[in-house]
C-alpha cells in the first residue's frame, strides 16, 4: 500500500497536472491563463520544499533516483537543453548521451534527483515542450532565414528565459519557507539552504559513481535570429508567478 507521502505526492502532482493543462487550454481567458499557471507554481515549488524538509527528518521518505528520457527528433540537441536547464533548477542533475540503437543517432539525458525533484522535472518538462512545440510552430521565420536556425536560436531564448523563472520560483519558496515555522519542525532546527545543499551533494554523489569520467561538452553556436521572440514566449510561458494564493 502506498504511503501517505506517496499518496499526497501523487495528490499534488495530479493537481499540479490539472491546472497546466487548464492554463493550456485555448478556452481559457489570458486572465484565467494566470490564474492557473500561478497556483500551479506555487504548488511546485512549495511541493519541492516540503519534501526536501520531510526527507531531512525521515529520510526514507525520499530517495536519490535516477531515469533516462529521450529527446526526440527535430531539434532533439535543443530539447535536452530545456531539459537539462530545467532538471538543474528542480535540483538535479544530468548527463547527456548518444546511442545509436539500430544505426539511428539517439539523444537521451540520464537525469539524477531526489524522487520528488525528478517528479517535478518531469511534469514541467512535458508541459513546457508542448509550450514551445506549439510556439516555434506559429513563429514566423524571416524571409531568407534557414528555419532550422531560426528555431534552434528560438528555442535557446525560451530555455533562458523559462530557467530563469523557474530559478526565480525555487529561490523565493525556499526563502519563504525558512521564514515559517515549516523548517524547524520538518528540518530539525536545520535551515532550508543546508538542506537543499546536502541533497545536491548527494545527487553529485550519485551521479559520480555512475559516470566517474565525465566531459564537459563543447559550447554550441547558434546563428538564427529567433532567440528574441523565443524569450518573449517563454516570459509568457505557463510557469506562473508566485502573485496568487495556492
Amino acid at each position: 500500500m502506498p504511503s501517505s507521502s506517496t499518496r499526497k505526492a501523487d495528490h499534488v502532482l495530479a493537481t499540479v497536472r490539472k491546472l497546466l493543462a487548464k492554463a493550456e487550454d485555448p478556452a481559457a481567458t489570458p486572465q484565467e491563463a494566470e490564474t492557473y499557471n500561478a497556483k500551479a507554481s506555487d504548488l511546485m515549488a512549495d511541493y519541492g520544499i516540503d519534501r526536501a524538509l520531510l526527507a531531512a527528518a525521515d529520510p526514507d521518505s525520499d530517495a536519490v533516483g535516477d531515469r533516462v528520457v529521450v529527446t526526440e527528433a527535430p531539434y532533439a540537441r535543443d530539447k535536452a537543453t530545456l531539459l537539462s536547464g530545467i532538471a538543474h533548477e528542480m535540483r538535479c542533475r544530468a548527463v547527456l548521451r548518444t546511442r545509436y540503437p539500430e544505426g539511428m543517432k539517439e539523444l537521451s539525458l540520464h537525469l539524477f534527483g531526489y524522487d520528488s525533484d525528478l517528479l517535478r522535472t518531469e511534469v514541467l518538462y512535458t508541459s513546457l515542450l508542448v509550450q514551445a512545440s506549439v510556439g516555434i510552430a506559429r513563429a514566423p521565420v524571416p524571409l531568407g532565414e534557414q528555419v532550422a536556425a531560426f528555431r534552434r536560436s528560438w528555442l535557446a531564448g525560451f530555455t533562458h528565459a523559462v530557467v530563469q523563472r523557474l530559478a526565480t520560483a525555487e529561490r523565493r519558496a525556499a526563502e519563504q519557507a525558512d521564514s515559517g515555522s515549516t523548517a524547524s519542525a520538518g528540518a530539525r532546527g536545520r535551515s532550508v539552504a543546508l538542506v537543499l545543499a546536502d541533497r545536491s551533494v548527494a545527487v553529485a554523489d550519485t551521479l559520480s559513481r555512475r559516470y566517474p569520467r565525465l566531459q564537459s561538452g563543447r559550447r554550441r553556436v547558434l546563428s538564427g535570429s529567433g532567440m528574441a521572440d523565443g524569450w518573449t514566449a517563454g516570459q509568457q510561458a505557463v510557469i506562473g508567478g508566485r502573485t496568487l494564493d495556492a
